[in-house]
């Protein structure tokens, strides 16, 4: 009787898959119902359709959009990603305005985001690697140096970059990365820490006239590395002068010179770049040197604003050396996240 019930109550189309499918099916046909013998169907949402095809253009020729006016083309690649975040509010539009037109022009917007940025979206770490590197901007009004100090030595890292470094409170990050890092050097406003070695420490010159680059060879155990730090000068948004950073794009010239310079095989550039891999203006630097989140990160990486990241202007780049993962840290009282990776030297006779 229980068996017969149950039959009963599933046959009835109360309950059931076949009852779901159906009822799935009457949806789907209510809805293709609608726009069946609309003529209009194609002729509606011209204009969304047009903002569609725009939509991919600036994303597929971001590099052309001109920086003459405000530099207006960097502004575009350093929030380049979030632009994707168009292409679902165009299709929610379109089946709104129930445009089979604007619908299928979407689809060009969503292939290029996906062109560009799909490989992001995978989880690419590995194991393996010899070298743990972080870098961490402190914000120079961090209230708390001591447990941020302690919080990015935490992450293991075997070579640590600190930027921002305020000349008063130097001596408390000393203190609190004593324990873990047994040599360290600052210059200027940024500072280097490593578990192994260094030697040959230097600023680097980034035509600033005060010092936020250094440049220092770290002996590791797998071979010695020459580590970059640096603190590029921040970009600003202002209504009447537009995305201004003409000092950022002389510095990034400056320090990727320095780094087409280095006669060491192995390279890491840790810091601040205050711009991302997508801005044309860092390209001195970006076209010889590889992200360590780019090649062998999950997610997009964002490190900045550290209350709602949206843009990684927070760099692990490297040259010669092989990346093998790339992570972000936990925030810590600085309004930057600090990013960390694990990258493996290559064998080297020098």
């Amino acid at each position: 009787m229980a068996q017969q019930a149950y039959m009963t109550e599933t046959d009835n189309g109360s309950s059931g898959p076949e009852h779901r499918t159906s009822r799935l099916r009457r949806v789907l046909d209510r809805l293709a119902g609608g726009w069946r013998g609309d003529r209009r169907v194609w002729r509606r949402g011209i204009v969304l359709a047009v903002c569609a095809v725009l939509l991919a253009l600036v994303m597929l020729a971001h590099a052309h959009v001109p920086n003459a006016i405000g530099n207006l083309g960097s502004l575009i690649e350093t929030f380049l990603p979030w632009l994707g975040l168009f292409v679902p509010l165009l299709l929610l539009l379109g089946l709104l305005r129930r445009s089979a037109t604007a619908l299928i022009a979407t689809i060009l917007p969503a292939a290029v985001w996906l062109n560009l940025f799909g490989g992001l979206l995978t989880d690419k770490t590995a194991a393996g690697g010899d070298l743990t590197v972080a870098t961490h901007n402190v914000n120079a009004d961090n209230p708390d140096p001591s447990r941020t100090a302690r919080d990015v030595a935490a992450s293991g890292a075997d070579v640590l970059a600190l930027e921002e470094l305020k000349a008063t409170e130097v001596p408390t990050y000393e203190a609190a990365l004593a324990g873990t890092y047994k040599y360290h050097a600052v210059v200027g406003t940024v500072g280097l820490w490593s578990k192994y070695p260094l030697s040959d420490v230097q600023p680097v010159d980034i035509r600033l006239g005060w010092k936020r680059a250094m440049r220092a060879t770290v002996t590791a155990p797998a071979g010695r590395v020459a580590v970059y730090v640096a603190h590029l000068p921040s970009v600003r948004v202002k209504l009447e002068a537009g995305f201004t950073a003409r000092q950022r794009d002389k510095s990034a010239d400056a320090l990727g010179e320095a780094i087409a310079a280095e006669p060491l095989p192995n390279v890491v550039l840790l810091g601040d770049l205050n711009g991302t891999m997508n801005d044309r203006a860092l390209k001195g630097v970006t076209a010889q040197m590889r992200s360590t989140q780019g090649a062998v990160g999950s997610g997009f990486g964002f490190s900045w604003p550290a209350s709602f990241p949206m843009a990684r202007i927070d760099q692990i780049l490297v040259k010669g050396a092989e990346p093998e993962s790339s992570w972000t840290l936990p925030a810590t009282a600085s309004d930057h996240l600090p990013i960390a990776a694990r990258v493996r030297v290559t064998t080297s006779t020098d």
